[in-house]
């Protein structure tokens, strides 16, 4: 077990070191969390320990952190925070990584075991609060379960549809002493779910039947595709099959745009060849994506002509809001797997290849230039051609998330960090923070918005203190632009609280975390005067004044068909 004096020998150890043996046993990389009086043992022997150890400047932006270490690698992230309000802090961060599927592993402090319940100071009931945003919550009422405990919520985080698991340590338990523990062995948290039932095989069997039949097919794309790791099978399959494919938000990178099956992202701001294929489609076969109301606003109306086969690992998914005709309860990869293996017999007719090729060439995402301002759009464009459509992209929530998906020019699976269920504000930063961990020689770039960079700014300082290469790009438009949208479109634009009338001063705040600035204005070179930038080493605030009333189109307004879009022609 982990020692504080190495060279003395020792027959008892504290449970604090339990817990970080632990970590170390399960391979764990990196820890983001707050100290706070509940984990002061925690970080007492933290102090001495094999890993790195990230001082977030607040809870929520240690959770976010560990997210996009998780989105970016499919490896669990660790955080550690203290009792009460440092654990409530952390809480968004968790029901963000359950509603993304990501793994965590969320370590809270607590009080005392005799203080448990009597409303002690800093005390919350983390187990019931936590409940309902997390595959499973412990509290550890014993230092001899601490290592089992810890097992069990590795295994849990990664097994079947991934997510967070929160473990509870009150204080007294990681002071208490234990004998040391005679070396065990640590149960391997790999994915080990791709030998398939019988049951399973017949299922996907009958899937492959429904699509040799289909003379308009259609390939959906999830989330659970790059999670399972499962992206070149999925290119692999779309080739065999001659399928047109669209991805989810979350699916995007797994297929690039210069795939000529690939139709772009489906949904509320997806192409208008996804959407429209949606509608016509006489299959839809959908592996690890979750039929949510962003991809489809309105399910009577969704997919009319087709059968619907769905591929998920979550049970759970399968005909919760779209019908099925066919599913299969499988890990995307094992799927994939079998099914490339199988007889292809037929493709689908030529007639729906050309049209659903026809409307991706005729009808790609657009915007008109301004002669006063960079558009968004061209912004991420530029962007994308001085990182050559290789950087890790990670992106707040509001327009700029949905411009980001529709102009970036993803090449792989898990290149996308965003929050994409829960849509929170705030990820943006600390997200990064985690991605540049995650693949530190990679160009990590982040797109957000005014809104949401006030929301979490004070993780500037961990980009400062630990000098990371993270390029901010700040698309200023002086509102919270989503918002405003939709109260221009559905509320008479009543503007209700959000036009920001003073904005702070980015320039000095850049500079008083030590922060390299820069502000893009016409008519400056747009390309030349990024590439500038990003060949300089070390964090940059980007700060891109854009219109304020600039829409993201095309849009699909909430109850209605894919195929009735607002704004083609804008």
């Amino acid at each position: 077990m982990l020692a504080k004096q190495p060279n003395a020998k020792q027959s008892q150890v504290n449970g604090a070191e339990v817990l970080i043996q632990s970590l170390i046993d399960h391979n764990v990389e990196l820890l983001f969390g707050y100290p706070g009086g509940a984990v002061l043992p925690v970080y007492d022997t933290l102090y001495t320990s094999s890993f790195r150890n990230i001082l977030t400047r607040h809870e929520q932006g240690a959770a976010h952190a560990a997210e996009g270490y998780a989105k970016a690698t499919g490896k669990t992230g660790v955080i550690c925070v203290t009792s009460g309000p440092g654990a409530s802090n952390a809480i968004t961060g968790i029901a963000d990584a359950m509603m993304d599927s990501t793994p965590l592993v969320v370590l809270t402090g607590q009080v005392g075991t005799n203080a448990i319940g009597t409303q002690a100071f800093q005390e919350l009931d983390i187990i019931s609060m936590t409940k309902a945003v997390t595959k499973a919550n412990f509290q550890v009422r014993q230092v001899s379960q601490l290592a089992q405990i810890m097992d069990q919520a590795f295994t849990i985080a990664q097994t079947g549809r991934k997510g967070p698991v929160v473990v509870d340590l009150p204080k007294d338990i990681m002071a208490a002493a234990i004998d040391v523990p005679t070396k065990r062995t640590t149960p391997s948290t790999d994915r080990n779910e791709t030998d398939l039932s019988a049951f399973q095989k017949a299922s996907l069997k009958a899937i492959l039947s429904g699509l040799r039949s289909a003379t308009k097919p259609l390939l959906l794309l999830g989330a659970g595709v790059s999670a399972a790791q499962a992206g070149t099978l999925a290119k692999t399959f779309v080739h065999q099959w001659q399928t047109p494919a669209v991805a989810t938000l979350l699916g995007l990178g797994i297929l690039t745009n210069e795939e000529p099956l690939f139709l772009g992202m489906g949904g509320m701001h997806g192409t208008y060849a996804a959407n429209m294929t949606f509608q016509e489609c006489d299959f839809l076969l959908n592996i690890g994506a979750r039929f949510d109301d962003r991809l489809v606003p309105n399910v009577a109306k969704f997919a009319p002509n087709a059968k619907i086969a769905h591929i998920d690992i979550d049970p759970n998914e399968i005909d919760r809001i779209v019908k099925t005709d066919y599913a299969a309860v499988a890990d995307a990869k094992a799927a994939l797997e079998f099914m490339v293996q199988q007889p292809v017999a037929n493709y689908p007719s030529q007639p729906w290849l050309r049209l659903v090729q026809q409307r991706k060439r005729q009808h790609p995402y657009h915007y008109r230039l301004s002669d006063s301002f960079f558009k968004p759009q061209e912004v991420v464009e530029a962007v994308g051609k001085v990182t050559r459509g290789q950087a890790m992209v990670v992106t707040d929530v509001g327009q700029h998330q949905m411009w980001t998906a529709q102009f970036y020019p993803f090449h792989y699976p898990q290149q996308l960090i965003t929050s994409g269920g829960l849509g929170t504000m705030g990820f943006g930063i600390p997200a990064a923070i985690g991605a540049k961990y995650a693949h530190p020689d990679r160009d990590v770039v982040l797109f957000v918005g005014d809104g949401g960079f006030q929301m979490t700014s004070e993780e500037l300082e961990v980009l400062a203190t630990e000098q990371l290469d993270i390029k901010i790009v700040l698309l200023n438009n002086k509102t919270l632009g989503m918002v405003r949208q939709w109260q221009d479109e559905f509320y008479q634009h009543h503007r209700s609280q959000t036009m920001f009338t003073h904005q702070p001063n980015f320039e000095k705040l850049a500079a008083a975390y030590d922060v390299a600035y820069y502000e893009l204005t016409k008519p400056m070179a747009l390309e030349p005067t990024l590439k500038a930038i990003f060949a300089e080493k070390g964090p940059a605030l980007i700060n891109v004044t854009i219109p304020s009333f600039e829409q993201v189109y095309p849009m699909i307004a909430p109850g209605c068909a894919n195929d009735d879009m607002m704004g083609l022609d804008q």
